[in-house]
């Protein structure tokens, strides 16, 4: 029998959702922005300088955008499935540089997570 460690040892496995359940997802989080307590939720957020791991994959999203960027200009006007396969390039080709970048990414987006958070609590004092 299988354990539950063996089960869910590689986490990578379990993100992947195939296009309806992405959909199924963006109309549940559509509606949950809507309600007070996610606004609640949200605002207080605001208030916390984000943990390493998020600010990794920021910094990991924000080289990637970098990436499409200079060799995808036309990216964002491409169907769902062009951008899937140009998704799967650029992690084969730029897999490396997107690693490289984000690691020099990272003071940069904790310097913009801090000033966020100063900015966050700024607000609600004069408020």
């Amino acid at each position: 029998m299988i354990t539950f460690k063996e089960l869910y040892s590689n986490l990578d496995e379990l993100k992947k959702v195939n296009l309806a359940q992405r959909k199924k997802m963006a109309i549940r989080m559509k509606k949950l922005t809507k309600s007070s307590s996610f606004k609640a939720k949200v605002a207080k957020s605001k208030l916390k300088v984000a943990p390493p791991e998020k600010l990794k994959i920021k910094a990991q999203k924000k080289a990637k955008e970098k990436i499409i960027s200079k060799f995808y200009p036309l990216y964002k006007d491409m169907p769902l499935s062009a951008r899937v396969k140009v998704d799967q390039q650029i992690a084969i080709k730029y897999g490396g540089a997107i690693a490289k970048m984000s690691q020099k990414l990272i003071p940069v987006m904790k310097a913009m997570e801090f000033e966020k958070v100063k900015k966050a609590k700024e607000a609600k004092a004069n408020a």
